[in-house]
């Protein structure tokens, strides 16, 4: 991750006033200053590991002085008993930066594990996992990240990166075409070029967004996966692909069937469990 992007830095920023405040009382109470020790994090689930950068950035901005000794890689395949890392030095601060090292990392890994997972069931495809904005409010830069270390791939950041004409945006604007024009004589007036992104209801609203000509991609939305087979041979390559809405574990392979370019699913984010993980003294 980059701790230099102030959307990163700041949030762990907070997080360590939210978590800490004017100190941390139960460590100062019960425990002598100057106690050295060590801890180690835990597995205790199945899964994919991810976070272990953030929980060093997290312990060094803490207590630059504890060693952090990495023992697994970023994106690996976890089983309960490994331990991904160990750090010595103060136990203070050690104590500290416990819960929010864990709090960061159970929740990314939660999210790489799950993407990891269905991204399993789309190979010998052509489609690739999308997430999407459906993220905690604060954390996305985190979420998003994990995503790609399960191996999926990120839709647009936000709303400034690309342009996405869903539902409502078409039916404010009067018509897709219409939506779309406007859109792009937008972004040629604000000297912007970004891609161009319409979602659609049914056959007829694919074929008038193709009729425009200035679409890079089309989103089929709860189309079951005949529907559309019959849509992706419509647009015949013409310009990328996506299926969206209602997809889970047992339904996205069918999906993938159909030749679609991507699929999103939201749940990787937005309802994602948590792996679990300790940080326990050894």
């Amino acid at each position: 991750m980059d701790f230099n992007d102030p959307l990163v830095s700041q949030l762990i920023d907070l997080a360590i006033t939210e978590d800490i405040g004017d100190g941390d009382h139960s460590s100062h109470g019960a425990i002598h200053a100057g106690t050295e020790g060590n801890a180690r994090l835990l597995v205790k689930d199945n899964g994919i590991i991810c976070g272990i950068s953030v929980a060093k950035y997290i312990m060094h901005l803490i207590d630059e002085d504890v060693k952090f000794n990495q023992l697994l890689e970023e994106g690996s395949e976890v089983k309960p008993g490994d331990v991904v890392f160990t750090v010595h030095g103060s136990v203070h601060s050690i104590l500290q930066a416990e819960r929010l090292m864990l709090n960061f990392m159970q929740r990314m890994s939660g999210v790489a594990t799950i993407t990891h997972e269905l991204v399993q069931l789309l190979l010998g495809t052509n489609a690739r996992l999308l997430d999407t904005r459906k993220t905690t409010p604060g954390l996305r830069t985190f979420e998003k990240y994990a995503v790609t270390v399960g191996g999926g791939v990120n839709h647009r950041f936000a709303l400034w990166d690309m342009v996405m004409l869903k539902d409502n945006h078409n039916d404010y604007a009067g018509s897709i075409t219409n939506g779309v024009m406007r859109t792009k004589k937008y972004l040629t007036t604000k000297n912007k070029s970004l891609k161009i992104e319409v979602e659609t209801r049914n056959l007829e609203e694919i074929k008038e967004a193709l009729h425009t000509g200035l679409v890079d991609r089309i989103m089929f939305d709860n189309f079951t996966p005949e529907l559309m087979t019959e849509a992706v041979k419509l647009v015949n390559g013409i310009c990328e692909t996506e299926a969206s809405g209602g997809i889970t574990r047992e339904t996205i392979r069918s999906y993938a069937e159909t030749g679609v370019d991507y699929i999103s699913v939201g749940a990787l984010t937005h309802s994602v469990k948590s792996l679990d993980l300790s940080l326990k003294e050894y």
